[in-house]
């Protein structure tokens, strides 16, 4: 078991770095995101977080595993000005490597996120969660599932 001063190893003995991509209109997926972001850490792994304008293919390529936060927008979709273009552009980053997916809705009953798990698994990623959802602002008992969330990829 690691200490929590301990870098988290996975199977090749190499420090687990993590990318923590989000898009956040209201400042609610991004609260998230902050706690995924300590979660990781938090069991060692390397971590970093940028928005969804940041993240690039060729700066996935360098990452172990994903923690991918997106409001439900519209008809239950992802965010299509900056978020889906950036998520489908480091869809061949994501085969087989540990992926969380979480982010916040106002309205609906979580079709967006169901329909972006299927296709995380269908671009082979090895999903922790089948995503964490946040109903508007995160209380903290969301607060703490990201922090667990931000775990389960670090140990993945």
């Amino acid at each position: 078991m690691n200490s929590s001063n301990e870098k988290f190893t996975h199977e090749r003995g190499m420090i687990m770095n993590i990318a923590v991509v989000y898009w956040s209109g209201t400042g609610n997926t991004e609260q998230m995101a902050q706690k995924v972001l300590e979660g990781a850490a938090a069991k060692g792994a390397s971590a970093s977080l940028f928005t969804s304008d940041e993240f690039t293919a060729e700066k996935a390529a360098g990452f172990d595993g994903f923690c991918l936060g997106c409001p439900s927008m519209g008809a239950e979709q992802l965010e299509d000005g900056s978020f889906d273009p950036m998520y489908q552009s480091i869809a061949s980053e994501l085969s087989g490597k540990p992926v969380a997916l979480f982010g916040s809705y106002g309205w609906g009953d979580g079709e967006w996120m169901r329909t972006w798990a299927q296709d995380a698994k269908d671009k082979g990623a090895r999903l922790v969660s089948e995503g964490l959802m946040c109903h508007e602002t995160p209380d903290d008992e969301v607060l703490a599932q990201c922090v667990a969330l931000g775990e389960a990829v670090a140990t993945a």
